[in-house]
């Protein structure tokens, strides 16, 4: 079907009409249309079957519409046959008038020119429709006539691209989420601008032109992927603002202005971005605190609160705790529920004057969640220190100085910091104010000068002498202390040089000069020396020789006081003998009782290794002895146990024995070998005179 464009009749135009060969006639048969248009450009009368255009056609805009129609039972609507499409073509009528676009024309070529130009045969060639052409160019010679020869070549036409085609977004609405606590500039969403062209005519720009959250977001472009990123330029809130709404344009970079009229060549979309909630950290009311407190404050008095809040819907329970590695002297607590900062030692300005502290804020139900805030404590003074001299003053007194002469100017300190500064008062002692010899004036610069009231000083009457100072400042209450300054007498030039402050010209005789104070000085360090030599000496003489090295001991022995056992016995100075092996065990036996009551003779003893330390043995021989209550106070030390090696007898011993001579009974004496004989007889001797 064909219908004429821009036709505007006072009725609508009729554009054909359709028929089924099932209509009988009757008014069971309805028709119906769809397609482009159905319903809107072209109504079609159900009962007739004509297709009228309703509104004004533009070929230029659309040149053909596509429409399917179809014949059903009007009662049922059931088709009474298969549909049918049908093409209705908009024709054309002469309403666009030619229009030149760079005219007038002019063009030139050489005379006798043999090249051949090749025109494009329609305007405006689409690129993004066909890119390439491929033409055959044919040459006949003898001007095409019959009879001439025909060359061919074939030329390739390319078509370049020109920005004659506008970015398009994909979708007019894009929709993304992103988390309230998400990072400064991280991107949360991309939109896509379509361009036909390539190249440079492709690229475009993104920008937000509208919308609510021009400062909170921002779009870039993706140079490889041609994308906008939009990022988050400032914090989100969700408690805040849970939505936003963007309108973002992409535009061409470059335009080329030949076909400028065929713009805008840009478009836009709308972006809306929703906030999700995220459990947040609780946030200090300030992101600072400063805080001052007197150096005086009592211990656990309230310095200072911080207070912080859940910003979550939830709001959790926030407590509150310092971190303890900002105050390691522990001088400072924390109530966990309102945060008030209490004091725990006290505090000295002079010796600190700023705190800093960290304290934390953590949410109850979620531990990981925490805050730092930094706080300053700022400790303020209170007069807690009398003034005191700024060193160790000593004065210096000329014999022969004036009455009212300056002999010393000295300043004082104090470590507290008033205000106003420092202004001290000098005094002297309530008993020294009528010195005879000194007087003191207070200086404009806060000093104190001290003065001779008189000449005549003499070193040899007085070579030291104690000026006590009372020095107060202007505090609240005022603080003193007493500072002593000591002005020692000195013997001067005439020009007031000082030359010498002790009295050794008065008390030496006359012509001892200091070497000669200098050499006695030396001869009685030496004689000291001397005594404590002899001394040492005397003391080293009285001492028991002692052998402590590793040699044998026979080798060393010096003197054997003892009788030992005889010509039999070469193994008397084995340092075994020394050793009683009943005594390992804590108990000593006595000796000197008889020995074949308690005693049987003895193998000789193995000798004990040569690192026995003799020294240790005697010591600890000599203690048992002196801590034994029964035993006798003889003059002597028990030291050896037994006889010499092959002796028969026992121990002689008689310095454990808790009984009387009369007591005992020698005849045993006798039994023992030729070498006690006579020792039998003597003491047989002795009991029968007793007997009788």
């Amino acid at each position: 079907m064909f219908v004429l464009e821009e036709f505007s009749g006072p009725e609508p135009i009729l554009v054909g009409r359709l028929h089924t060969d099932l209509d009988p006639g009757s008014s069971k048969i309805k028709y119906i249309l769809s397609g482009d248009g159905a319903g809107t450009i072209f109504v079609i009368n159900d009962k007739t079957g004509d297709i009228h255009a309703m509104k004004r056609l533009d070929r230029e805009e659309k040149a053909e519409y596509t429409l399917t129609a179809q014949a059903v039972d009007r009662d049922t609507n059931k088709p009474l046959e298969p549909p049918s499409e049908f093409i209705i073509k908009v024709q054309d009528i002469n309403d666009n008038a030619p229009e030149f676009v760079d005219g007038p024309y002019h063009a030139t070529v050489p005379e006798m020119s043999i090249v051949a130009i090749i025109k494009t045969a329609l305007p405006n060639m689409d690129r993004e429709a066909k890119e390439e052409y491929f033409v055959v160019i044919q040459a006949k010679d003898m001007g095409g006539h019959m009879g001439g020869l025909s060359g061919t070549t074939t030329v390739t036409i390319t078509l370049t691209d020109v920005n004659d085609n506008p970015p398009k977004f994909a979708q007019s609405l894009y929709h993304f989420s992103v988390m309230e606590d998400v990072a400064l500039g991280e991107p949360i969403g991309r939109v896509k601008a379509n361009d036909l062209d390539i190249g440079e005519n492709a690229k475009s720009s993104y920008d937000i032109i509208e919308g609510d959250g021009m400062d909170i977001f921002e779009i870039t472009t993706d140079i490889q992927t041609q994308d906008g990123i939009i990022r988050v330029r400032k914090p989100l809130d969700f408690e805040t603002k849970k939505s936003y709404t963007l309108k973002v344009e992409a535009a061409n970079v470059h335009i080329d202005p030949r076909f400028i009229s065929g713009g805008p060549f840009k478009d836009t979309a709308t972006v809306k971005i929703v906030v999700e909630d995220a459990d947040e950290p609780p946030v200090f009311s300030s992101p600072t605190y400063l805080l001052e407190v007197h150096e005086n404050a009592a211990i656990n008095s309230v310095i200072g609160q911080v207070t912080a809040h859940d910003p979550d819907v939830s709001s959790s329970p926030i407590r509150f705790s310092i971190d303890r590695h900002t105050d390691l002297e522990r001088q400072f607590n924390i109530n966990a529920e309102d945060g008030k900062i209490t004091l725990a030692t006290p505090l000295d300005r002079e010796t600190n004057t700023w705190h800093n502290i960290t304290i934390v804020a953590t949410e109850t139900s979620n531990m990981l969640l925490m805050s730092r805030v930094p706080v300053a404590i700022k400790v303020l003074d209170v007069n807690d220190n009398a003034p005191e001299f700024a060193s160790e003053h000593e004065a210096f007194l000329c014999e022969n100085g004036k009455p009212g002469q300056v002999i010393q100017i000295v300043s004082a300190i104090d470590k507290d910091d008033p205000k106003n500064g420092h202004y001290f008062l000098y005094s002297l002692l309530p008993e020294m104010v009528n010195n005879p010899n000194f007087t003191i004036k207070k200086n404009e610069d806060n000093t104190l000068s001290i003065l001779a009231k008189h000449s005549g000083f003499s070193r040899q009457k007085q070579e030291v002498y104690l000026l006590p100072i009372i020095i107060s400042d202007s505090g609240n209450p005022p603080m003193s202390s007493t500072s002593t300054l000591t002005i020692r007498v000195c013997g001067c030039s005439s020009d007031g040089i000082v030359q010498s402050c002790n009295a050794e010209a008065y008390v030496l005789p006359i012509g001892l000069s200091m070497g000669a104070l200098i050499a006695i000085l030396a001869c009685i360090i030496l004689l000291l020396v001397i005594v404590v030599l002899f001394v040492t000496l005397r003391r080293h003489k009285n001492e028991p020789l002692i052998i402590k090295d590793d040699e044998d001991v026979r080798e060393n022995i010096i003197r054997y006081d003892d009788e030992g056992g005889g010509e039999e016995d070469t193994e008397a100075f084995d340092i075994a003998t020394l050793q009683n092996p009943d005594g390992i065990n804590g108990f000593l036996p006595r000796k000197d009782i008889k020995p074949d009551l308690q005693f049987m003779p003895r193998q000789g003893l193995a000798p004990v290794p040569n690192g026995v330390d003799v020294d240790e043995f005697i010591n600890v021989r000599l203690h048992e002895a002196d801590n034994d209550p029964t035993a006798p106070p003889y003059d002597s030390i028990q030291i050896y146990g037994y006889e010499g090696r092959g002796s028969v007898a026992g121990s002689l011993s008689s310095l454990e024995s808790s009984a009387s001579d009369s007591d005992q009974n020698f005849d045993y004496l006798s039994e023992w070998g030729p070498r006690f004989k006579r020792l039998g007889e003597l003491y047989s001797v002795g009991e029968s005179d007793k007997e009788t």
